[in-house]
């Protein structure tokens, strides 16, 4: 049984349709936005600074190509660090490789997860090595990624029953 999720009480399927745009194109204008949910450009914007500072919206980014960088390999990378290793200290190591895309605190087995992001294997090996010399790492576990499943990230906004899919329209074109 899945159990519906709790939604913000002030976010109506207009401010949810609104979501879904900026997420497909942060860079959209008011002016587009107002025209997709049927609002005046005006009433578009103060819809989304609504948004804004309501916290729902925190931030507007972009979504950088890997491959495009000559990074087409990703792994997802479990790291357990040595005793006496601090997670200070680690996370801040984490700032002299560029090729660490994210990285996760988690719980259970493994300290840590990182998302490396390199050319080949052999790159992989280079980089898990470096961690190990050099940024206190006991153990490492990798995967390389195949495959990201094309999944909506407002999913969230709905209810599972109503939940629509990428099929009848609700995903980035």
């Amino acid at each position: 049984m899945t159990l519906p999720l709790p939604q913000p009480a002030s976010l109506d399927a207009t401010d949810r349709a609104l979501l879904h745009l900026l997420a497909c194109d942060s860079r959209a204008t008011y002016q587009e936005l107002g025209h997709a949910v049927r609002l005046s450009a005006n009433a578009a914007a103060e819809r989304v600074r609504r948004l804004r500072r309501s916290g729902l919206i925190r931030a507007y980014t972009i979504d950088v190509d890997r491959n495009s960088l000559g990074q087409p390999l990703r792994a997802l990378t479990n790291i357990k660090l040595r005793e006496g290793m601090s997670r200070r200290q680690f996370e801040d190591g984490l700032l002299e490789l560029p090729h660490v895309m994210a990285a996760a605190h988690t719980t259970g087995e493994y300290d840590y997860e990182l998302t490396i992001g390199c050319r080949e294997p052999a790159e992989l090996e280079e980089i898990v090595d470096r961690l190990k010399e050099h940024h206190g790492v006991r153990e490492v576990n990798s995967r390389i990624v195949l495959r990201d499943v094309p999944l909506d990230r407002l999913r969230i906004l709905e209810h599972p029953t109503t939940r629509r899919t990428a099929s009848n329209g609700t995903a980035c074109a």
